[in-house]
């Protein structure tokens, strides 16, 4: 069971409220036991949850309902803040700022997801712009640079350290020597246990000569209430000035794990929700609990879409909504699409859409634009930029091409006539917003 399920079951409970004939005493008791059941099949600590909901069911019960909205509206905002504030109510950010360079030290656990998180903070700040560098100063686990090499080669991010080296002090220094002009470093240290006093004291040693500006735990979210033993011992070894939880994106314990965290007054200031180097997100307390109610979350869904624009000359938008749209403008916008993330996690973000959609229609629409790229580029350009110069033996070659039927590259080409004829239709009113930056656009 995901977080997807927590979030389901409290979708569930709000919707018997909505249904509900009379909303009294009856149906707020109701409410709490199965917003008690949720939490507790989410690995969320015994003693919490019923903090959680008696915080609820007083509320729900003895506030005043304020003027301009129904009862029933009221038990949705009182659900809503008390989830919100049990997360840590307001987001912590981590400042970076351009020129003037921020050192970040990752520690945690073995096996916590450290290194790929690395990478992931050092490809989130690079695309919005800043100069980021990466050093492996794990000495201890065969592979540890290779692996950290691999992932900054994928996003350009360069990387410091010595694999034949056993001083991650003298590595750490170094690579701050090298990487004296970059915005954001972050150092990765190797995986320690608690009860590992030697790998404990070669942390405090590490955090004492670097000096970092922030050291930040990271903590596998599928451990559940363990989170907080891990937390508080190594709160107890160094500074920790924040935390993200890795794998969120599959694990019945998530719950548990950021309950724990929250729970011991840590800020959590990004979470995993994916393996892909894309798949991190500041932690919203406020927006997170949106997404798990069903209400959405349009402030990072514009984000997915602003990162993920494709960015259209004013020359080429013209002649796009003259009619001279191409199967490769066609193809941009697929490639647009598939960098914002799978159809799932972006539905989760609108409002009403989170739990409505079934997800096997979810898996027919991911199939479908995936197949239609794969007969793109199986075209020639001749034929992406002129399709009306695809008749039925090129269909043929295409398909076979590209491991498809014949009826899966007419289905694309009629598509492409639909969304050409859309295009066309649009340059009445003036407007371009399916396109990238500075739209809706005056094209003239």
């Amino acid at each position: 069971m995901a977080l997807e399920r927590l979030g389901s079951s409290l979708h569930e409970a709000l919707k018997k409220i909505f249904k509900a004939a009379v909303v009294d005493e009856a149906a707020i008791k109701e409410l709490i036991r199965d917003v008690q059941r949720a939490l507790l099949q989410a690995d969320v600590n015994v003693k919490l949850v019923l903090e959680i909901s008696k915080r609820i069911e007083d509320r729900a019960i003895k506030e005043k309902v304020p003027p301009g909205i129904s009862r029933r509206e009221h038990i949705i905002k009182v659900l809503y803040e008390e989830l919100t504030r049990f997360l840590g109510e307001k987001p912590v950010p981590l400042k970076v700022e351009p020129g003037k360079r921020k050192v970040v030290m990752l520690v945690g656990i073995q096996g916590s997801g450290k290194t790929t998180v690395a990478a992931k903070l050092a490809r989130y700040y690079q695309k919005r712009g800043l100069k980021t560098a990466l050093i492996c100063a794990d000495t201890y686990r065969p592979g540890a640079f290779e692996q950290l090499q691999q992932l900054a080669n994928r996003i350009g991010v360069p990387v410091y350290g010595d694999p034949k080296s056993k001083q991650p002090v003298k590595i750490a220094l170094e690579g701050l020597e090298r990487f004296k002009n970059y915005d954001l470093v972050i150092i990765d240290t190797a995986g320690r246990h608690k009860e590992e006093q030697e790998l404990i004291k070669e942390m405090k040693a590490l955090e004492d000569k670097i000096k970092p500006d922030e050291v930040i735990l990271v903590i596998d979210g599928t451990i559940g209430q363990q989170a907080m033993v891990q937390a508080k011992a190594f709160s107890e070894a160094t500074s920790i000035g924040s935390i993200i939880v890795t794998k969120l994106d599959g694990s019945a314990r998530g719950g548990g794990a950021l309950s724990a965290v929250a729970a011991i007054g840590a800020p959590i200031k990004f979470i995993g929700t994916g393996e892909k180097i894309d798949d991190i997100e500041p932690f919203v307390p406020s927006r997170f609990v949106g997404r798990l109610l069903g209400m959405g979350d349009l402030e990072t869904l514009l984000e997915k879409v602003k990162e993920a624009e494709v960015k259209v000359p004013e020359k080429k938008a013209k002649a796009i909504l003259s009619g001279k749209f191409t199967l490769t403008d066609m193809y941009e916008q697929f490639e647009a699409m598939r960098k914002m993330g799978p159809f799932q996690k972006i539905l989760k973000m609108l409002p009403g859409m989170s739990y409505n959609v079934p997800d096997e229609m979810l898996e027919v629409a991911e199939n479908k634009l995936e197949k239609w790229r794969v007969i793109i580029q199986s075209m020639t350009p001749e034929e992406r930029e002129n399709p009306k110069i695809i008749n039925s033996s090129r269909i043929r070659r295409i398909a076979r091409g590209s491991g498809t039927s014949e009826k899966d590259v007419k289905e694309l080409l009629k598509q492409y006539v639909l969304m050409r004829r859309m295009l066309k239709a649009l340059r009445r009113k003036r407007r371009l917003p399916f396109f990238g930056k500075g739209l809706p656009m005056d094209v003239g």
